[in-house]
């Protein structure tokens, strides 16, 4: 064999190992494509929102310690989120907070999880706080629903129970089972 023989027969073997290297780095982004590691298409850290309903009053108010929007989902989710809620009169009545958050867009319900703190904000309110680990809200609605152990606290009584249906446009909140309660005169 001559030289140039040998030169064009390592020319095509390098281009055939520069080729393999090619498909297998293709094939290896397309196993991590189909596994489906989903990023944000937007964060925000230190977020401060107000959102406004149709006739231009306040819905509500979040701040978080950090946020991921998901676009595809149409998801958000939020470490440390404050909700102030308004219900249908325009004032805030109550404020939400938790270690974690998710907010779906499509259904309108935002879910809370991990020391889940539901407070009264007119401190002459009858019932004070709602301590939790999970409580889905419907914002549209403005009725919540949790199935896990229920804590409340208020002015001269104590209240368990498991699960919970709140509305909290009427104010009204329902204990679903085992709920025992200690009460103080005054």
């Amino acid at each position: 064999m001559n030289r140039v023989t040998i030169a064009i027969a390592a020319f095509f073997g390098l281009a055939l190992v520069l080729y393999w290297q090619t498909q297998v780095k293709r094939s290896e982004m397309d196993a991590v494509k189909v596994i489906g590691i989903e990023r944000p298409d937007f964060v925000a850290n230190d977020l401060r929102t107000t959102e406004y309903n149709e006739q231009g009053l306040i819905a509500s108010k979040v701040t978080a310690k950090h946020m991921e929007h998901y676009a595809s989902s149409d998801i958000t989710h939020f470490t440390d989120p404050v909700y102030l809620i308004y219900p249908e009169n325009g004032k805030a009545q109550w404020q939400l907070s938790a270690d974690k958050g998710q907010l779906n867009k499509q259904s309108n319900k935002v879910s809370l999880e991990n020391n889940v703190i539901i407070d009264a904000i007119d401190i002459e309110e009858p019932l004070q706080s709602v301590t939790t680990q999970a409580v889905t809200l419907d914002l549209t609605t403005m009725i919540g629903s949790s199935q896990e152990m229920v804590y409340i606290k208020g002015k001269g009584f104590m209240i368990q129970g498991l699960g919970l249906h709140a509305d909290l446009n009427t104010q009204k909140l329902s204990l679903l089972s085992k709920v025992e309660g200690t009460y103080e005169s005054q």
